[in-house]
Formats: C-alpha cells, structure tokens, sequence
C-alpha cells in the first residue's frame, strides 16, 4: 500500500503575521518541492478536509471552540477572552484564518485515522500542534491534532498507540491528555530548559510518559544512539497498534527557535526506522521556523516514506521553488548558496556525550510499562 500525503492551500496564502515565527511558506513550500522533484502522484494526495467543531470538540472545550471561531470572524477578541483561552497574547495572534487553518491541520490528522483504518501509512505534514490544550491555545497551537488524532485511533479500536515526537519544544499537550492511559505510550525527545520548560527526565506524567530531555547541540550520531537505544526497544516492548510520529524541524542546526544542531539526515532517519514498527504510520510535521530547512527536511520525509533517494541534487524545478522562498530574519538576507541547491544538507555526526547515555539508561529503566 502506497503512502499517502495530506495537504491543502489554505498554507499558501495563510500567515501568523509580520514578525510572527509562522509569518513564513513552509507547508506549501513543501508540497511545492515534492511536486518539482517528481515524488508526488497525484493519486497519492489527498486534500484536507476541515475539522468541524463538533469533531474538535472531541478534545476541545466547546466554549473554547467558539471563542476562536468567533475571534476570526471579528478579528479581534475581548480582554476577558484573551486571558481566559490565550488567544490574541502570547505568541497566539488573532489572524485571519485563526480558526480555518488549525482547523484544517486537525481535518487533515482526522482523514489520516479514517485512511488509516487497515494500515499504511500517510504524512500530513501540517499537523503536529502538539502543544494545544484543551481550553486554550499554546505554543503557537489553537487545537491539538495529534491528540484528536489518537483519540480517533482509540475510537476505532485500536489498544495500543506510540506517540514518538521528535521536535524541540516538550509535546506537552499530548504527554498531558494520555497521561494516566495505559493505551497510550508518548516519548519526547527535546531540548532541555527550553520553552514550555517541561518534560523532564523524571516526568513521567501519569505514568505513560517518557522524556529524553537532550542538551544544545544533538548531533547525527547522538539521535540515531538514542533511536536505536531507546525509541526502538521502547516501541518494540509495546507493540503499538499505530505509531504517531511528530516529525518537528524545529531541532535541526539552521533553525532559529532552538539550539539542537541535527541535519535533515537525522529527522529523515528517524521516519525511516518507525517504518514497521506498527502496521500504521501517521507522519505529521510540527515545529520549523527557517523556510529552506522545513521544506527541505519535509520534502524528504515524503522520499523516505517513499523508498526514494532524498540525497539527490534537486531538480530545476526544485531549485526554483528554494529560491523563490523568502525570509524576513537576517538568515534569510543573504541565504548560504546550500539552501537552494541542495535538499541534504551535510551530516552532523559527532560523539555520543556522556550525558546522552545517562538520559537513555534512566529511560530504560522504566521500560515501557
């Protein structure tokens, strides 16, 4: 069975604002690269439906729900409301499709579950808004995808969901909403004393929760140790039903939000040993602030999960899509020459440092029960 990707337009002409981390192209720069490249059959792309209220309330708080229904349609919000639901404060912008576009990431994550139903795989690269709560926006997350998402996955019968996020920032939200469900097991891996500050090495929330709280500068060699140490076995002990991959780009070296130092070799081998861990794969995407890197990185997740080469120079095509991107942080002024003709970027090895050891073996001996 062929893997499938989810996307929508809405990302094209959807911003969080001038100045905002999200003011930048990085679902449609994606998909835009992918499609250059050769590596998508239409056949093989599905378009996201949009989240009805009804359906995110699943999670969400329904008074929460229309606060931010009602925050697009006047384009602003009240005081009250703006302490209560974080919306409009806190790196939570009212915006023009404040309610659409997350509601479309939740819609994509939805259709995935339901594609899902006999097995395979599918990516949605615009889901893995892991740090919505369930009355209020966080992180730049108004819903939570992944949660609705296995919440969907348990709905249909499934026993055993993996959730394995590998972007910078904790995945608090989803950690917090199956805290206490033996049915769902969540792993972080994520940099330590970085925003939402949580996601320590001993938080094991209720109990179904394992933090590999990593210090700046993961390399290469240090993600696939941990991977191979501590991701695998834990997923192998578990024998999950679905895994939940958030395939975040926020923890590669050219991104501004975090100070991890992986190249898109890592994240790309991350996707490619879940593979078979579990008879479905959901892939969504997450955090990535730099537009070459995200476009980059997600396009060769696609690859992967396709078999196909995601080291090869990119075609015309390809490289008139990177140079089309724009930037408005002083990275993006003068963009190393790589960022448009290369879609690898360089590997990133280096040592497995001690305390990367101490952090897999006090993960270990918890196991994953």
């Amino acid at each position: 069975m062929r893997p499938l990707l989810i996307g929508g337009e809405i990302y094209r002409s959807s911003s969080y604002g001038r100045g905002h981390p999200l003011a930048i192209p990085r679902v449609s720069a994606a998909l835009d690269l992918i499609r250059a490249m050769g590596w998508l059959a239409e056949e093989a792309y599905i378009d996201s439906p949009q989240a009805t209220p009804e359906e995110l309330a699943g999670f969400h708080h329904p008074d929460y729900i229309a606060a931010v229904m009602e925050a697009e349609r006047d384009r602003q919000v009240s005081a009250e409301r703006r302490r209560r639901f974080n919306i409009g404060c806190n790196g939570n912008p009212v915006f023009p499709e404040i309610f659409r576009r997350p509601a479309t990431a939740c819609g994509g994550t939805l259709k995935a579950v339901e594609l899902l139903a006999e097995g395979g795989i599918v990516y949605s690269p615009a889901g893995g808004t892991h740090h919505g709560r369930p009355d209020r926006a966080s992180g730049f997350c108004y819903f939570n995808d992944p949660v609705l998402g296995i919440l969907a996955f348990l709905d249909r019968g499934l026993k055993r969901i993996y959730y394995v996020d590998v972007d910078a920032h904790h995945g608090d939200g989803v950690q917090d909403a199956f805290a206490d469900d033996p049915r769902v097991l969540t792993l972080s891996i994520h940099e330590a004393g970085r925003w939402p500050y949580s996601g320590a090495l001993d938080d094991r929330a209720g109990g179904m929760a394992r933090n590999l709280p990593v210090p700046s500068g993961l390399n290469d060699s240090e993600m696939g140790w941990l991977v191979e140490t501590v991701v695998l076995p834990l997923g192998w002990d578990f024998a999950p039903d679905a895994v939940v991959l958030q395939c975040g780009a926020d923890a590669l070296a050219d991104d501004p939000l975090s100070g991890l130092a992986l190249s898109n070799h890592a994240l790309w081998d991350v996707v490619d040993r879940l593979i078979g861990l579990a008879p479905r794969l959901l892939v969504l995407g997450g955090g990535g602030y730099n537009p070459w890197a995200v476009a980059r990185c997600w396009a060769g997740v696609w690859a992967t999960l396709n078999r196909l080469d995601p080291t090869v120079a990119p075609s015309a095509a390809a490289q008139a899509v990177l140079r089309g991107l724009t930037w408005s942080r002083s990275q993006g002024r003068n963009p190393p020459a790589h960022w448009m003709t290369t879609i690898a970027d360089s590997p990133r090895p280096g040592p497995i440092r001690d305390e990367i050891r101490t952090i897999a073996a006090a993960v270990l001996e918890r196991g994953a029960a």
